[in-house]
């Protein structure tokens, strides 16, 4: 009797998930195995600003019930870390060295927060928000009514802004070319979305380079971040935002074709005949562009995890990204992202 197949997918987010219940659907009999460096089961990353709003408890932002992955056959494999994946073997190692062998691969590994290399050595003393881990620490590292610098402000970012100002904190923001990410603005558009920042109760500061964050002296708040002009910002703790970078370290020695993701075709395959990409981690081919581009939001990266599953299980499906990624200002002055809607 034939072993079953062996489909593995690595990365526990929106793309990956929706890749494993379409698998499930379309081969009954296949073995799933979603590999996560994350401790938690899936969850919707765009719910993490809940923990601002008094969320203690990670089991109230998960997608699926702790059930699901059981009652679907899917094994997760949390905490672990994929260094290396060779194309040829049909192998993946991990950090720990234990090898695994697949049939077929789809990688859903997402982006990483990019921090520009001249605050790179600053990066201890700054608060993240990739995790509901590194939320929770972000919260309890504000004291009531705090300061939060933002640096950047991509999309998610912002959006976390929104809760923070709603619920009572204070977001002093530093707009640089990296603000509403990955929403390019032309330039005569710009003034009006920064104005619209302000009209959400953002304090925008604008044009000045952070270059430094030091802790704050006695008596003050607990970072200051200095500018290049010698100038500082004070605040209970600093956030970097400024758009994410695939997670693809561990395909370099894959033998699939790299840019700065995975390059894939329309039907999301790489150039090895094994292995497949979705979500923020690959460029797909765009023929009206001419060139590999980059897809994000929810709804977007929901769907190439659908459509890579149906390919890997012998469809010849074309992914067709979200139209309008334009950003928008709404009648009551607020600002609208399809980035945002999941």
């Amino acid at each position: 009797m034939a072993e079953p197949t062996h489909n593995v997918i690595i990365g526990n987010g929106s793309a990956g998930n929706g890749a494993a219940i379409t698998l499930r659907e379309r081969d009954p009999d296949s073995r799933i195995t979603i590999i996560t460096m994350g401790s938690l089961p899936f969850y919707n990353r765009y719910d993490l600003p809940r923990v601002f709003r008094g969320c203690d408890d990670w089991r109230e932002i998960l997608v699926h019930p702790l059930a699901y992955y059981d009652d679907n056959r899917i094994t997760l494999r949390r905490n672990s870390r994929v260094t290396d994946v060779d194309g040829r073997s049909r192998s993946i190692t991990f950090a720990h060295n234990e090898v695994m062998h697949y049939d077929q691969l789809l990688v859903c590994a997402g982006g990483r927060g990019y921090l520009p290399e001249e605050l790179s050595d600053y990066y201890g003393l700054m608060h993240g928000f990739h995790s509901f881990e590194a939320a929770i620490t972000t919260r309890r590292a504000l004291p009531e009514g705090g300061t939060v610098v933002m640096l950047g402000g991509d999309m998610i970012g912002l959006d976390l802004a929104r809760t923070l100002i709603d619920v009572g904190y204070r977001v002093a923001l530093l707009a640089n070319e990296y603000t509403f990410w990955p929403h390019r603005i032309d330039a005569d558009e710009r003034g009006g979305f920064i104005a619209a920042l302000e009209h959400m109760g953002i304090e925008v500061v604008d044009g000045m380079r952070p270059v430094a964050v030091e802790e704050g002296a006695a008596g003050t708040p607990a970072r200051r971040v200095v500018f290049d002009d010698g100038g500082s910002l004070d605040g209970d703790v600093v956030m970097p935002f400024y758009g994410l970078v695939p997670t693809a370290e561990f395909m370099l020695r894959s033998g699939v074709d790299i840019e700065r993701g995975l390059l894939v075709d329309p039907q999301l395959h790489t150039t090895d005949p094994h292995i497949w990409a979705a979500g923020d981690v690959c460029q797909i081919w765009s023929a009206a562009d001419n060139e590999y581009r980059f897809y994000y939001g929810w709804t977007n990266v929901r769907q190439m995890g659908e459509v890579a599953a149906r390919n890997v299980t012998g469809t010849n499906e074309p992914f067709e990204g979200v139209d309008d990624e334009r950003l928008h200002i709404g009648k009551d002055g607020h600002i609208l992202s399809p980035f945002w809607e999941h």
